[in-house]
């Protein structure tokens, strides 16, 4: 992909008021088989990177939240200048997921924050974005 088709994303740890956080899980058969992932995506024309962070979380997780902390952005590739932005959302609202054609067996679970960094250091997250979101929200002092 060139630098100029890369656009940033935003991902979020979504932690309910159990501290558990918002994973979801679905099948990619390029990749070898079920990952798992923190909901986020890319950017749309114009949109910031937090209402990207509440697009996507609505979208793929059925998720509102009240409170929203940055974690940080990080470049997504060495040649590109794109970044992807990390978030914590609490004050969580659940709803409906709003998911497209391309993302109708995303299923969504909640897990205690050292679940899912085991499942990191297994393998089990597709992207690197996620586990980097879950180490910052691991050491983010709890608020909200």
């Amino acid at each position: 992909m060139s630098d100029g088709s890369m656009r940033d994303a935003s991902v979020v740890v979504a932690r309910d008021q159990n501290n558990l956080i918002a994973v979801l899980s679905a099948d990619f058969p390029t990749h070898g088989g079920e990952y798992l992932f923190l909901p986020g995506g890319r950017r749309e024309n114009g949109e910031s990177p937090l209402a990207c962070a509440r697009r996507e979380l609505r979208e793929e997780a059925g998720v509102t939240a009240e409170h929203w902390t940055p974690l940080g952005s990080h470049a997504i590739t060495l040649s590109s200048t794109a970044r992807v932005h990390l978030f914590e959302a609490r004050g969580l609202t659940l709803g409906v997921q709003e998911l497209t054609s391309t993302e109708q067996d995303f299923k969504l679970t909640w897990w205690p924050i050292h679940d899912a960094l085991k499942a990191v250091r297994e393998g089990r997250f597709l992207l690197p974005a996620g586990p980097l979101a879950l180490l910052l929200a691991e050491n983010h002092p709890a608020h909200g």
